[in-house]
């Protein structure tokens, strides 16, 4: 540890007993802490319009609202820290808005800018937060740690009580309330740099920090029965940096250690009960292995607690002298360094040696065509992965449209071409390989020229470049360092998933991205805000709050139209079915003019059009989606099954060539190709 570390620190070691300082925070933590938990909750796994167009529209709108707020307050500076990292950010949102464009999914490329237009959203609300409060990052920090702690605690109890929370589950692995493990496994990944800060601060109230152990307990127990390798891989580098970075590593040590622990002890006990491991146990199985890993959950919570107060309040009685604290901070980054080491000893005593173990496990991970783990707790110590095989489908698509891609979501689309199952595959598990494949290298450009801009401005506000590089490392240097630890778990992730289009992930991640880049060097002083009544008078302050709300409104406007339109669509086959085709067919084409870029309001108004008796108007509609998107199967399909249902068998055999031609494995082409080919 640092000598200018111990310097900084407050003086008083009763006041840590005395003065709970997060009282000041306390407001901040809550509401944001249950916004973010709200918008997981609520946004679910990003897959279905509806939650994600309600998280997307909140985020939009609550950030038009604070933009507006921070123009008209000024801000703790004079220079608008973050607005490089901002405009790359709006560079990335253009061209995934320009790719609607040529788009083999114009409507997917809709919905992925309005994702990615939250996305931004959530990032300027960071940067408008420590804008209007710049001394309650503490809150930020907190608000993780709270969400982080109301999602995995949600995560854990359909587990203890599955008959109530989710009774139709088949898989042994937590995956609510996300429909996806991983993600589940980021968001207790996320909170463990925010629990590290605040188990091992030497500010704030020793019973407060005391919850940083059982907190961080429950997302270790979250984390691993999510199975998820790639949190647990994100949650170890990102522990890593914070540990490189702060200098309170005995006391970050003590809360990893301690909690770890206890976590690592309850998951270890639920691998071993079949109700809790396996997958297809019948419910009243679940149920009592479920009620025992929640008396056996209530007993570490009680616990860590109770180590976490009795070490903070000792710690607090009687403080480690800075010799000692130095020596234990190089021991905790020794042993740090030793872990590698100790691997690749592991793994040169082994069968095949460290060349051979190397090189199968990078053939396991990289191989389209081996064999992948199983979904079992051994699948935590395994290397291989389906995601090769995708991974090598959005190189495919990558390399037939090098410089624009397929369209911002085309990879769902095109990879039907190239796939050698019949899995349906949304995402390519991987954010450069899917922007190669929907961007090309157009998109990659951007996405790195956000990269740079925001790794600029987060090494300069920590003190990692520029003047503050010598600022002694205070309470809200360690903060900044902990966001960035916080965000290097989400880019690490990122980089092997793809679940930064879930909600409940990427929008903390933003948010403490545009803090972290908003703050500006640490070491700046905060100056005192004019008042309210002569900034409100300037008028292109007041010009630009009123833009940043009607950016935020239309935003959310744009966001609400796709769903609008499956709205409108549904109303229209309700009116068809109680026979009413002049209205359904009016409301179908309402849909259409509200979401001109989909061919599902097409696909709507020809099954009308065909109830209504109207056959060739019917058949033009098809032919008008298969315009539209011709490098799309669906439309294919359905005008051949049209044709084929028609007793057109030359044209239905036309059609579904085509489809198959770009979806060759499709069960349902095929079996259409086979009925049309039929002779009587």
């Amino acid at each position: 540890m640092s000598s200018p570390a111990a310097s900084a620190e407050p003086r008083a070691l009763t006041r840590r007993l005395t003065v709970p300082r997060l009282a000041g925070d306390a407001p901040v933590t809550i509401a944001l802490g249950f916004v973010l938990a709200a918008i997981a909750l609520k946004g679910g796994g990003g897959l279905q319009l509806k939650p994600l167009t309600e998280a997307e529209m909140v985020v939009d709108v609550l950030a038009g609202l604070l933009a507006a707020a921070a123009v008209v307050a000024g801000g703790h500076t004079r220079r608008f820290w973050g607005g490089l990292t901002l405009a790359a950010f709006g560079l990335l949102l253009l061209v995934t808005a320009l790719s609607i464009v040529w788009a083999v999914e114009p409507s997917a490329a809709w919905i992925e800018a309005n994702r990615t237009a939250s996305f931004l959203a959530a990032a300027a609300t960071g940067v408008a937060l420590v804008r209007l409060m710049p001394d309650r990052w503490p809150g930020l920090l907190g608000a993780v740690v709270l969400s982080a702690a109301i999602v995995c605690t949600y995560a854990v109890l359909t587990k203890v009580f599955p008959g109530a929370l989710n009774p139709d589950e088949i898989y042994a692995r937590l995956r609510e309330p996300f429909g996806y493990w991983n993600s589940v496994g980021l968001v207790a990944a996320m909170g463990g740099p925010a629990c590290l800060w605040l188990g091992a601060r030497r500010d704030g109230h020793a019973a407060v920090n005391a919850l940083a152990y059982p907190v961080l307990g429950l997302l270790v127990v979250t984390l691993l029965l999510a199975y998820s390798r790639g949190s647990l891989l994100a949650l170890g580098i990102g522990c890593v940096v914070w540990f490189v970075l702060v200098p309170l590593r005995l006391r970050g040590f003590a809360v990893l250690a301690v909690s770890g622990l206890g976590g690592g002890l309850v998951a270890l006990w639920a691998f071993g009960q079949n109700s809790l491991s396996k997958d297809n146990v019948a419910l009243t199985e679940r149920a009592t292995g479920g009620h025992q890993l929640g008396i056996l959950l209530i007993a570490m919570v009680l616990a860590l607690l109770a180590a976490g107060l009795a070490i903070g309040f000792a710690r607090a009685g009687r403080a480690p002298a800075p010799a000692t604290r130095r020596q234990a901070g190089i021991a905790v980054l020794a042993a740090l360094a030793i872990v590698p080491v100790a691997l690749a000893g592991a793994l040169a005593l082994s069968e095949r040696g460290l060349a051979g173990s190397v090189s199968k496990g990078f053939n396991d991970l990289t191989n389209a065509n081996a064999s992948t783990p199983t979904n079992a707790p051994n699948r935590l110590t395994a290397v291989g992965s389906v995601r090769a095989r995708y991974w090598n489908e959005a190189l495919k698509i990558f390399k037939a449209n090098k410089l624009l891609g397929a369209g911002a979501g085309g990879y769902a689309t095109v990879r039907l071409r190239y796939r050698n199952d019949q899995l349906d595959v949304r995402h390519a598990h991987g954010y450069v390989v899917q922007t190669l494949a929907d961007l090309g290298l157009i998109g990659l450009l951007a996405s790195l020229a956000l990269l740079a801009a925001w790794l600029a401005a987060a090494g300069r506000t920590i003190g990692l470049r520029g003047a503050a590089r010598h600022a002694p490392w205070g309470p809200e240097r360690v903060g900044m360092a902990t966001l960035l630890a916080i965000c290097v778990v989400f880019g690490v992730h990122s980089f092997v998933d793809w679940t930064w289009f879930v909600p409940g992930n990427a929008i903390p991640a933003m948010l403490c991205a545009g803090w972290l880049v908003g703050r500006g060097p640490v070491d700046e002083p905060i100056r005192a805000r004019e008042p309210f009544r002569s900034a409100i008078a300037v008028p292109w302050r007041a010009g630009l709050a009123v833009a940043a709300v009607l950016i935020g409104a239309l935003a959310a406007w744009t966001a609400w139209q796709p769903q609008r339109a499956v709205g409108a669509g549904y109303d229209a086959l309700t009116s068809a079915e109680a026979r009413n085709y002049p209205r359904a067919l009016r409301q179908a084409q309402g849909a259409q003019d509200i979401n001109p870029l989909t061919i599902d309001t097409l696909f709507d108004t020809a099954a009308i059009q065909l109830a209504a008796g109207r056959k060739d108007e019917a058949r033009a509609t098809l032919q008008r989606a298969v315009r539209r998107e011709p490098a799309n199967p669906e439309p294919w399909l359905r005008l051949a099954q049209f044709e084929l249902a028609q007793d057109r068998k030359p044209q239905a055999v036309t059609a579904v060539g085509s489809a198959l031609y770009l979806d060759p494995r499709s069960p349902v082409a095929i079996t259409t190709y086979l009925e049309a080919s039929r002779t009587k």
